[in-house]
């Protein structure tokens, strides 16, 4: 009766996918040669870079409206503020400062120009944030290989094209690089924890929990519940859908920010690319549903997640001797974590 029960509790619609992930990860780590510390490491690595972005989708799935895709977009912005600060070469933290108050001022333009059209298209929100993401791209493509060297003037000649016209594809974040994981950095054996950036994740986790706890929240939770009722009990639908989605963009330009800074090289057009699917598929692999997400969803689910995506290459190419076969894997688990989960989340739903 006792291993009933606990079956039951694996194999129910929130736990489904988060142990169908372990399963997976622990099989493809066996398979892979990598050692546990280095796998630690990258995963370390990995919920510092990607937490807040991951974090990010929550209060939107809350509100009814389902994955956030559109969180490319805070990323764009952000970059979008990295790179002029760089045209400026203001180095350091006051550089970091900087690109982070100019993000997050183009962050919430953005995420007030997403909302209203997403307040249009109620029901839909998920299929237009996609297109929203594509449409966005378009545009920061335009501006930066365009833009820079015609309608605005530049300052650094390193990080342009040489026919004075565009921004290079790759450019140097050396000055910015580990700004802020150097901080609290811990060395316990073979591991390195930066505690700083664990925190200051923590942090950002322990404010949404915060939010949804607070009469925002509340009123967050009864838009997603039903919007007649919400508008009938007094709230205004609209504006509330339009600050969520602020909110996401906003934490979504601060993600990227973290991500850029721990990464040390800026690939101008494509360092954005993904970060609404992988952080989408990593929210999911937590038990999460396009209905409903929390704090230990997106934590769990970065961690999990990530052990996949980092093990599984290697897996693959030692089980098929193919070094390219191996690297489809990413993009297989990537894709098949948001085909998997979004089917039994509407399987269970119809139940």
């Amino acid at each position: 009766m006792r291993y009933k029960i606990l079956a039951e509790k694996l194999f129910n619609m929130e736990n489904l996918v988060p142990t169908v992930f372990l399963l997976l990860s622990f099989f493809a780590w066996q398979f892979s040669g990598l050692s546990g510390t280095f796998v630690l490491n990258q995963v370390i690595t990995r919920f510092i870079r990607d937490g807040i972005l991951v974090l990010s989708l929550i209060i939107p799935v809350v509100a009814g409206m389902g994955l956030n895709f559109a969180i490319i977009v805070g990323a764009m912005t952000m970059q979008t503020a990295l790179l002029f600060v760089i045209n400026y070469q203001l180095a350091g933290l006051p550089g970091i400062l900087l690109v982070f108050f100019l993000g997050i001022i183009l962050a919430v333009i953005s995420g007030f120009a997403i909302g209203h059209v997403l307040n249009r298209v109620k029901g839909k929100e998920m299929i237009v944030t996609i297109i929203i993401g594509f449409l966005a791209n378009s545009i920061y493509q335009l501006v930066f290989l365009v833009g820079f060297g015609t309608f605005i003037p530049v300052a650094n000649e390193e990080i342009i094209l040489s026919r004075g016209i565009g921004v290079r594809n790759a450019v140097d974040l050396g000055m910015y690089r580990n700004t802020i994981d150097k901080f609290w950095l811990i060395k316990l054996g073979g591991i390195e924890i930066p505690l700083f950036m664990i925190l200051v994740v923590l942090l950002f986790a322990g404010i949404i929990s915060y939010l949804l706890h607070t009469r925002f929240g509340q009123e967050v939770k009864a838009v997603g519940s039903s919007h007649e009722k919400a508008e009938i009990a007094g709230i205004n639908v609209n504006a509330l859908r339009i600050k969520v989605i602020i909110i996401s963009t906003v934490l979504a330009a601060l993600g990227q920010l973290a991500y850029l800074q721990n990464i040390g090289m800026f690939d101008v057009y494509t360092a954005h690319m993904n970060t609404d699917i992988i952080s989408c598929a990593a929210l999911l692999a937590g038990g999460a549903s396009i209905k409903s997400a929390n704090i230990r969803h997106a934590i769990v689910g970065i961690f999990l997640f990530h052990t996949l995506f980092i093990v599984s290459p290697q897996a693959g190419q030692n089980l098929f001797h193919n070094a390219a076969l191996g690297e489809y894997f990413r993009s297989f688990v990537a894709y098949g974590t948001i085909a998997f989960a979004l089917i039994i989340s509407t399987k269970y739903e119809k139940k």
